[in-house]
């Protein structure tokens, strides 16, 4: 069975993956608008909790224009994930070309106050093509 997770990547027992969908009714290709939603679920694989401080995305159009994104948290939270636990969350993604892809890492803290970056996987953003 394929898993809704297309796209994983592991940094230190945590795995992030993501699962990409495009959202057509929130889409003006007319306008020069796609938007895409994404799931992503943290996974702390190690022995001690972990918590999501800030996020750091860097999302790239189909032009190659790069765009990045720097905040607290995720979805106004900063989760602490215990041992063997998971955090999942849902956003999403607007942008000027029907194609594009998003990348990035979230700075965790380990419970002995080790900080770290946990790679988001590349993830690729394609609006489906429709024939006229």
């Amino acid at each position: 069975m394929k898993s809704l997770f297309g796209y994983a990547a592991t940094t230190r027992d945590v795995t992030v993956r993501v699962a990409v969908s495009y959202l057509p009714e929130q889409s003006e290709p007319g306008r020069g608008r796609w938007f895409w939603a994404y799931h992503i679920r943290i996974e702390n694989d190690g022995s001690a909790p972990v918590q999501l401080l800030t996020r750091h995305w860097i999302i790239t159009d189909g032009r190659g224009a790069r765009h990045s994104v720097e905040g607290e948290g995720v979805v106004g939270e900063q989760p602490l994930i215990e041992p063997g636990a998971s955090f999942d969350y849902v956003s999403g993604c607007p942008l000027a070309t029907p194609s594009g892809a998003m990348q990035g890492t979230y700075r965790m803290v380990a419970e002995d106050g080790t900080l770290f970056d946990a790679d988001i996987p590349r993830f690729a953003l394609h609006a489906p093509t429709v024939s006229q």
